[in-house]
């Protein structure tokens, strides 16, 4: 049946949705591991609709859906990202719920043999204190949320500090603190670099608004410590800076693309290298990346290219300014695909985009094929439609 969708302007127009969901690429080994990359999706966590809490709130997490979405990432051969950024880390999810995450996610991921790696941030600090912490305080934040990945038995992602930008003086502090986290890490780590686009607070880190001089203070943290670092993860949205970059690194340290705009070429990679990645756009094009990984894993660079490609126009309108609500979108899809029963977030983000950005998110996902069950994802946007007075 036809819908009709609003567009920016207000009209309403009709489209058909699709009857058939994506299928596998011909010569890829369905659920094979991934073998040329490592791929880690960060995934979403799935709000309590029921709980009666108010948008200043901890969030309340239904972990039976959250936990049952990582086992799905993991069927398709992904690993999970989990406590970061496309969880609500920050914007819903405060450092106690992100620890009981961490810890059952880490849990799951043993049971089911799945690869894990977690955030590690200063969020026990508040808004207030992290404008005022000293050094020391920001260390121990840190210090305290290593521990706890650790604990849990999986890899350590150490983030971008909004109390770190906030109290660090210049360079000289980032690589002190970076120094001394790398030193007493048990296992090598991912290092995240965020840009501003995602987070506001985070506009001068590693000491420098000058992005060529924030890039040599965070190599020369690279570089001190190539034993601790198992790669660094770039989220700059600059396909020619993470390229250049990556070509900097030392040997054996990788590049995990957070590029959700140009992710195809950097994966694929050139001559001189490639990208891993660790994108959140990979919540919802898992199966589809994790096949378009496969194809790759046999050599098939345009055959990637092929199945990936056509994914850049949706990424690029989930991540559209302001980036940092990309996730309002993203939990959309994951509810028109049926992985969770409603469209409710930690801090009422689900109002954070229009109806007509969220028609054009199920628009693109549904002409790629993401919906395993495209009449449910067709019925749920009716009646999201309807909630808005879209009545035809």
């Amino acid at each position: 049946m036809t819908l009709h969708l609003p567009d920016a302007d207000g009209t309403l127009r009709p489209y058909e949705p699709r009857t058939e969901p994506f299928t596998a690429a011909p010569g890829a080994a369905p659920g094979a591991p991934l073998a040329s990359r490592t791929v880690f999706s960060a995934a979403h966590v799935v709000a309590d609709p029921f709980a009666d809490v108010s948008p200043d709130g901890p969030a309340a997490v239904d972990w039976d859906a959250t936990l049952a979405f990582r086992r799905h990432l993991w069927s398709h051969g992904l690993g999970v990202a989990e406590a970061m950024d496309t969880a609500q880390r920050g914007m819903g999810l405060d450092w106690a719920g992100a620890a009981e995450l961490i810890r059952r996610s880490a849990a799951e991921a043993g049971a089911v043999g799945g690869r894990i790696a977690c955030g590690v941030g200063t969020d026990q600090l508040t808004a207030t204190t992290a404008t005022t912490a000293t050094l020391a305080e920001v260390r121990s934040a840190y210090e305290e949320q290593l521990a706890v990945v650790e604990e849990s038995g999986a890899q350590a992602i150490l983030m971008a500090s909004r109390a770190l930008a906030a109290t660090a003086q210049g360079p000289d502090d980032y690589l002190e603190v970076y120094g001394h986290l790398l030193r007493q890490a048990a296992e090598p780590v991912v290092l995240h670099w965020l840009g501003p686009m995602f987070d506001p607070a985070l506009e001068g880190y590693w000491g420098s608004s000058d992005l060529d001089t924030a890039t040599d203070t965070f190599l020369e943290v690279v570089a001190a410590h190539p034993d601790k670092v198992d790669g660094v993860k770039i989220s700059l949205l600059d396909a020619q800076r993470e390229i250049d970059l990556r070509r900097r690194l030392p040997q054996g340290v990788r590049c995990y693309t957070g590029d959700d705009f140009h992710y195809p070429e950097l994966i694929a990679g050139d001559e001189q290298g490639f990208s891993h990645a660790l994108l959140g756009i990979f919540d919802p094009l898992g199966p589809l990346a994790a096949e378009a990984v496969r194809v790759l894993d046999t050599g098939d660079t345009a055959g990637f290219r092929a199945l990936l490609d056509p994914t850049v126009a949706l990424s690029r309108h989930l991540f559209e300014t302001p980036t940092r609500y990309y996730k309002t979108g993203v939990v959309l899809l994951a509810w028109l695909a049926g992985h969770q029963s409603h469209f409710t977030m930690a801090g009422g983000l689900q109002s954070a985009r229009s109806l007509p950005h969220l028609a054009r998110a199920y628009e693109l996902a549904d002409r790629l094929g993401l919906f395993p069950d495209p009449g449910l994802a067709e019925d749920r946007m009716r009646t999201l439609l309807s909630l808005y007075g879209v009545t035809s």
